[in-house]
């Protein structure tokens, strides 16, 4: 299966080679708020141009590459419409499509945007945080080759809005089994099963 669709990445400033993707981080970022962001489930970051120039156009502003913390940026491909568990083919590495962004105190401060965190939300555009099945290097305007996708069929949009806000969709959550294990369990709640803990990360 292949996905039309051209990478990029940020130059980063400290630590190691650009582009290299290494287990729970990518080489030389850094992780200002560790409680809820990086690890082994959102060891990076991607975001589309598509949605960037959105954005641009919404806020009225530029919108420069890496501005929504992502470190990795992609060009014609459908993220939102990513399925839970397909994974990317970049250069040398394989990422796999964990969970969307939920926006947080952390984008909004950053964006000095008073509203942003529902703007965000009604916007669906969240952007995929990735783990790292392979790792590798990447480079500006590699492939992006989509190798695997998952019959489930549970896509980033759904999970975002499951996530966000509609419960409706918690029994389409437990259908993903490479949700991180605090999806899950947020969802079992909804439906009522609080018997139900998945504390540990799956191995896929």
């Amino acid at each position: 299966m292949e996905a039309g669709g051209r990478a990029d990445r940020h130059r980063q400033t400290a630590g190691g080679p650009p582009g290299a993707l290494r287990q729970r981080s990518r080489q030389g970022d850094a992780v200002c708020d560790v409680e809820h962001h990086g690890g082994y489930d959102q060891a990076g970051y991607a975001y589309a141009t598509e949605d960037a120039a959105w954005w641009a156009r919404e806020l009225d502003r530029v919108v420069e590459p890496g501005q929504f913390g992502e470190n990795l940026t992609t060009e014609g491909l459908d993220q939102t419409g990513a399925v839970i568990g397909e994974r990317w083919a970049i250069g040398s590495a394989v990422l796999q499509v964990s969970s969307p962004r939920i926006p947080c105190r952390t984008l909004a401060g950053f964006w000095e945007v008073p509203d942003m965190i529902r703007r965000f939300t009604q916007a669906g555009r969240p952007g995929a945080y990735l783990r790292i099945v392979t790792e590798g290097d990447i480079g500006p305007g590699d492939r992006i080759e989509v190798v695997h996708r998952p019959s489930h069929g549970v896509t980033l949009g759904e999970t975002f809005r499951a996530l966000t806000g509609d419960r409706r969709l918690a029994h389409r959550l437990l259908e993903a089994p490479e949700l991180p294990a605090a999806a899950r369990a947020r969802a079992y709640i909804w439906l009522g099963d609080r018997s139900s803990t998945e504390l540990a990360a799956p191995e896929f």
